[in-house]
């Protein structure tokens, strides 16, 4: 039995031309990037190559590129690398979205120990934080506000543009966890105007372990971590150069056929969705009136639970779109924040498409879907 993979949201297959491009730096190219003999400086070439890489797809300055071990610590960096910058102890104030990944929500609550104070800028029932809305909870001491590009559960799309222009107006810094939205639609720094970006790897089809921050030139971070002096003295630790290649790697594919794959997802995801509401009454599409990415389907199947409907499927790897335990009324952050009562809840799954995903898989998992539903009545 070949398993149909829909769930590129949590992590994606390394593409076999980013395996190729890292290898010889697991074997060949060894040298640590700060040697000064050329084996270190082939490494040290090989970083700045895939930083260019990196930059390219965001628009951004190549020394605006910090490379990381992944879209939480990237996370961490921003928000504690922002809040604490200048051996900051008088706290401050943050504001970040209602259903942030825990690699922001975390963070905030660890400055909250420390005497910052920390706001939440709710979405509304489509899933979207409105600029609105941040403005309502900002205060003359607020310094950072941190806000997803796209929500990892429903998909949708924020109105960053927006949301900066009303942190631009109080002198506020803007930061965004972009981990579902680089490679799959366009994200140029310029026209999102944040002042720090969140990569993660292995959403984008690059190795687990390796990711990057975008930081606004002149901006002042304290590091997460200490040590020696690597990226920009901003992230101390001996670089890991076959991961970041292959980053740089990823990110070039991505650049050249992001149009492409994101229209073939699109159609994917949405002949998914027609297959299953169809064939079950009262399916609900969460986010569906807001812009959302090409290739996420979070919809909520009545009178089941998903994580019982897909135990039923083996053939199928995909995720729920909420933490279901037993005798409990558990709701995920995502759904809550949008108004979904628990029954709603229950009964969602969250299916994402990617790049190696085909037309007949699509028409299997519907089936497959269907099936287990209907035998669950």
């Amino acid at each position: 039995m070949r398993q149909i993979y829909l769930d590129y949201n949590a992590t994606t297959p390394v593409a076999p031309s980013v395996v190729e491009a890292m290898t010889p730096f697991l074997s060949e190219h060894f040298g640590n990037p700060s040697s000064a003999h050329s084996r270190g400086r082939a490494a040290a070439e090989a970083i700045e190559d895939a930083r260019m890489r990196v930059a390219s797809l965001l628009g951004a300055n190549q020394d605006e590129i910090v490379f990381t071990g992944g879209g939480t610590e990237s996370n961490n960096l921003a928000i504690k690398g922002a809040m604490l910058a200048g051996g900051n102890d008088r706290g401050g104030h943050i504001v970040i979205s209602g259903f942030e990944h825990s690699s922001v929500t975390q963070p905030t609550r660890f400055l909250e120990r420390l005497g910052f104070d920390v706001s939440i800028a709710e979405p509304d029932r489509h899933g979207i934080v409105q600029p609105a809305a941040v403005e309502r909870v900002l205060t003359s001491e607020t310094r950072m506000v941190s806000v997803m590009h796209a929500n990892n559960e429903i998909g949708t799309i924020q109105p960053l543009r927006q949301i900066a222009d009303v942190c631009r107006a109080n002198g506020v810094l803007l930061h965004t966890d972009a981990a579902q939205t680089i490679g799959k639609i366009r994200c140029m720094i310029d026209e999102l105007n944040v002042d720090m970006l969140s990569i993660a790897g292995h959403k984008l089809y690059a190795p687990k372990g390796i990711g990057a921050l975008f930081v606004r030139e002149e901006l002042e971070l304290e590091p997460v971590l200490h040590g020696a002096g690597q990226e920009f003295g901003l992230r101390a630790g001996t670089e890991n150069t076959a991961s970041i290649v292959a980053l740089g790697k990823a990110c070039a594919i991505a650049f050249k056929c992001m149009e492409e794959a994101a229209d073939r997802m699109s159609a994917l995801r949405d002949k998914l969705a027609s297959l299953i509401c169809a064939a079950i009454p009262h399916s609900l599409v969460n986010g569906l009136q807001a812009p959302r990415l090409p290739n996420t389907l979070n919809i909520s199947l009545p009178r089941v639970i998903g994580n019982e409907l897909l135990n039923r499927i083996p053939e199928l790897a995909a995720s729920t779109g909420s933490a279901c335990h037993s005798g409990a009324e558990d709701v995920s952050p995502t759904l809550h924040a949008i108004g979904m009562t628990a029954e709603q809840a229950r009964g969602t799954l969250r299916l994402s498409v990617g790049w190696y995903t085909s037309g007949e898989e699509i028409d299997r998992a519907a089936a497959l879907i269907i099936g287990a539903w209907e035998a669950m009545q």
